[in-house]
């Protein structure tokens, strides 16, 4: 079975599934982090476990990529793979596919020296989507535009997200 093949099959009986007990398609993600030296944070989820670290520049260790670069990654991994379902679900073979993922920052907002208007958060975020495939335009672009309308990522940059926060104080006077 091609790569194609393996995805339509995957993507139709995940769906046939959710349709049945909707359910099984809600979840929590958790990642867990914790700074082990410095700024640098160990992450894991899962099996998963990877670094995040700063610049040395801004007192970090430079051991692993910052947190911006993570959000990019996965902004644009998550719209590849959503183009790449898509079209195996269109039976539309993609020969090459790649997703450039832009974003304007200031720096100054993070370290509190911009103007107070100035987010900490991107200015913008662009996506440049380059892609070889035999198919007519109008269907590369119907799988580009459906699958950017289910994109979980797309989503998260694009519409301001909920976000509630807890504490937990441990005193080590207490232990």
């Amino acid at each position: 079975m091609n790569n194609a093949n393996k995805i339509k099959t995957a993507v139709d009986r995940s769906k046939k599934a959710l349709t049945l007990k909707p359910a099984m398609g809600k979840g929590t993600g958790t990642s867990k982090v914790r700074i082990i030296n410095g700024l640098t944070c160990e992450i894991q989820e899962g099996n998963w476990k990877f670094l995040a670290d700063m610049p040395e520049s801004i007192g970090g260790n430079n051991t692993g990529p910052t947190p911006g670069v993570y959000g990019r990654a996965a902004l644009g991994s998550c719209l590849a793979i959503g183009y790449m379902m898509k079209a195996a679900e269109m039976d539309i073979v993609i020969n090459h596919l790649e997703v450039e993922v832009q974003a304007d920052y200031d720096d100054g907002a993070l370290l509190g020296t911009a103007e107070k208007n100035i987010p900490p958060g991107y200015l913008e975020v662009r996506y440049s989507v380059n892609i070889e495939c035999d198919a007519p335009e109008e269907k590369i672009m119907q799988i580009l535009n459906d699958a950017d309308a289910h994109s979980p990522y797309l989503d998260v940059f694009s519409r301001g997200q909920k976000c509630k926060r807890q504490v937990h104080i441990i005193s080590p006077k207490n232990h």
